[in-house]
């Protein structure tokens, strides 16, 4: 596996069927870990109905992590009624440095994005104009071009952590 790319799954507090088919990990309000229907190994080569497609453009070794929230998000003023919780957040950053370790992926914007971040990087696939993650509404202070690089130091700092246990 070569990266990790982050989401919001648009959706409520906890996974739907469909939303497991296309995403390997998805974290619910509480923080709870609900694995999807595929392994992160299904996306080293993207079979139809055998992988999650999560990124479109960059499904490829990459594994897709999911914060189950978001319904109804139109901006930072109008964010629905399905905020990501800051217990949600923090279990899914611990989640990602646990997955930088045991795939061996550094922690850098090449191999650990937000699916937002990766359509900017690639505006030819379907994943342009994508906006999760844009906005961290337990973190408002976040600018949304920010919020990839305060990903990144929250994985790196739970990263640390668990390397020094």
């Amino acid at each position: 596996m070569k990266r990790i790319i982050i989401h919001w799954t648009a959706g409520l507090y906890y996974p739907t069927e469909l939303e497991k088919s296309h995403y390997h990990f998805l974290i619910d309000k509480d923080g709870k870990i609900h694995n999807g229907k595929f392994k992160p190994e299904n996306n080293l080569r993207c079979l139809a109905g055998y992988y999650a497609a999560h990124t479109g453009g960059g499904n490829t070794a990459s594994i897709g992590v999911a914060l189950c929230a978001m319904c109804g998000f139109k901006s930072s003023k109008d964010i629905g009624k399905y905020p990501i919780t800051k217990i949600q957040f923090e279990a899914a950053m611990k989640f990602c440095a646990e997955l930088s370790i045991k795939y061996s992926i550094p922690v850098n914007p090449s191999t650990i994005m937000t699916h937002y971040e990766f359509g900017l990087k690639h505006p030819s696939t379907s994943s342009a104009g994508k906006i999760d993650i844009v906005y961290l509404p337990p973190y408002s202070w976040v600018d949304k071009t920010d919020v990839g690089k305060f990903i990144r130091s929250k994985i790196r700092w739970y990263k640390e952590n668990l390397q020094g246990e």
